[in-house]
């Protein structure tokens, strides 16, 4: 079986060969030109052009014909690659093969001659300073990106979602959860009926002026349920929920139905903004500008930063959401302190004679001494919870939120 033939060295030029070599500022290569698996010994010259060097290969066989090729047939080699010792240089001539060059610094300094300038990526691989520079700004743009655009554009995108379609989604999720979370309630049809006159009264008392969707005309029904815990949600459409549990527990806390009206102008709110329909498209949002600035990201990546991420945009969205309910029950004349003494009850299970001296020990206020009697001790697993930093969390920190919402004022709300 005959033998392929073996890559050889260009033989050194004649003395007449190196004369016309350096006339022509030419370089000794080898040109694999992918029909045989001997290469050519060449000569190569580079010279200006309009939108690049020019490349001119001229074999030394005087048999073959000599090939030239435009800036953009070629795909030059990184300049940094030069620095590598007595490597050779690999020059990629696409349909035409490739170039073995000995002399890396002789090819680059050519290659400078004849108006040829490093990529950005070789810019950027010479100079640390340079590179660190333009990791600050990437990380800066990417920052900007989620913390400014992915929000604005979500909110735009929000006014292309069809009622109808959330309708339908919030049609089937809560028709999921009575089948497998949730329970008819048990509250008496006229406590019902009470709350929802209150809930009513919020909806026919909407400000126009609040809402940041003025031709989003969801149909706002109030539903009651059991089986989930002290809870109230929204769904996207105008459904919210309310659970029994949360209704017993404003009662044990004996706080006025304020508190349970609050925390539906709270829900309607979620409604009023979009933010379920929000929240999905500004996570497709970001994780389409992830694959864009990152390239191929995994699926599991780009879930876990999603997923993350998005924690920051739920606490905006309750931040938004007591905004909106602090506004709505000025407009109808109820109060919001209520709401704020349920919601610290709730989260640490404390009386409603302990809340003021919670919020000043907590927030550095002065408190005014307890003149009801004392509750009975509370079970020992529901101490009242420090104040939280979790960045994990959805949800504000809930002294802050209290606090805003027993005030009915925050620098928060616009």
């Amino acid at each position: 079986m005959p033998q392929a033939d073996a890559p050889t060295r260009p033989a050194p030029l004649s003395e007449a060969g190196q004369q016309e070599a350096m006339r022509h500022k030419a370089l000794q290569a080898l040109w694999f030109d992918g029909r045989r698996s001997k290469p050519h010994a060449a000569w190569i010259t580079l010279k200006p052009g309009p939108r690049g060097p020019s490349l001119t290969v001229r074999p030394m066989d005087g048999a073959t014909a000599s090939l030239q090729l435009t800036a953009q047939q070629v795909r030059w080699p990184e300049s940094w690659r030069a620095n590598h010792g007595d490597q050779a240089l690999l020059v990629d001539l696409g349909d035409h093969g490739s170039l073995e060059v000995q002399d890396a610094q002789a090819w680059q300094a050519a290659v400078r001659a004849a108006g040829g300038r490093p990529s950005v990526a070789a810019r950027l691989q010479a100079s640390w300073p340079t590179l660190l520079m333009a990791c600050v700004v990437a990380f800066g743009a990417l920052w900007a990106f989620y913390r400014f655009a992915t929000p604005w554009v979500a909110t735009q995108l929000a006014r292309f979602v069809p009622l109808s379609m959330e309708e339908q989604i919030s049609k089937q999720y809560l028709a999921q959860l009575d089948k497998q979370l949730l329970k008819p309630s048990r509250l008496p049809t006229a406590r019902q009926q009470q709350l929802r006159q209150g809930f009513d009264e919020l909806v026919r008392n909407l400000n126009p002026e609040q809402m940041r969707y003025a031709s989003y005309k969801p149909n706002y029904r109030l539903e009651f349920r059991s089986g989930m815990g002290a809870n109230a949600f929204a769904l996207p459409g105008g459904t919210i929920v309310m659970t029994d549990d949360i209704v017993k527990e404003a009662q044990q806390l004996k706080v006025p139905d304020d508190a349970l009206i609050g925390v539906l102008a709270h829900e309607i709110g979620h409604v009023a903004d979009r933010h379920t329909s929000r929240t999905g498209l500004q996570q497709g949002v970001l994780q389409t500008g992830m694959a864009l600035a990152l390239g191929d990201v995994s699926s599991i990546v780009a879930t876990m930063a999603t997923g993350l991420t998005s924690l920051s945009y739920s606490r905006h969205h309750e931040t938004e959401a007591d905004c909106f309910a602090v506004a709505l029950m000025q407009r109808v004349g109820k109060p919001t302190k209520p709401m704020g003494d349920l919601l610290l009850g709730m989260d640490g299970a404390i009386s409603l004679e302990e809340i003021g001296t919670e919020i000043a020990q907590r927030t550095g206020m002065a408190s005014e001494p307890a003149s009801a009697p004392a509750k009975p001790e509370k079970p020992k697993e529901k101490k009242p919870r420090e104040e939280s930093s979790d960045w994990y969390s959805t949800h504000p920190d809930t002294v802050a939120r209290a606090r805003m919402l027993r005030d009915g004022t925050s620098p928060r709300c616009h």
